[in-house]
């Protein structure tokens, strides 16, 4: 699995795109692992799909469940598929539990869409997507 920062997701999202477009080829999937609401009441980058690790109320990883949901949005287990997640925790995990199931290109963000905690217990202030700047959007 890569690690990337958000900065070095986002530059590696655009050009994976432009080369697999040039061949003909799917772009990569791009997977919020962040529950739906989190993901759509605190804001998710453009073009995400929104697969979550665990869900409410259960809130218990069913990784089984989880790779076969983005082995059909994906359509090919060698289809690179990039991660994130609030802080970059929960896509560790889901990662993991990708390549367990034969998935052959998997990278995720560090620090995750809004970041580490700072000495205030708030997020979005150290770093992350939304502290780099980078696209996102909000419902």
């Amino acid at each position: 699995m890569k690690h990337l920062t958000p900065q070095q997701a986002w530059a590696w999202l655009q050009a994976e795109s432009e080369q697999r477009a040039a061949r003909g080829d799917a772009p990569p999937l791009f997977v919020d692992v962040r529950m739906e609401i989190e993901s759509l009441y605190v804001g998710r980058p453009p073009g995400v799909e929104n697969i979550p690790w665990y869900e409410y109320p259960d809130l218990m990883p069913d990784p089984a469940r989880f790779a076969e949901a983005v082995d059909r949005e994906a359509g090919s287990k060698q289809r690179p598929v990039l991660l994130i997640c609030r802080s970059g925790k929960r896509t560790l995990d889901a990662g993991k539990a990708l390549e367990a199931a034969g998935f052959t290109d998997i990278a995720h963000v560090l620090h995750g869409f809004e970041g580490e905690l700072n000495d205030d217990f708030k997020r979005s202030s150290i770093n992350g997507w939304r502290y780099e700047g980078l696209p996102w959007e909000q419902m």
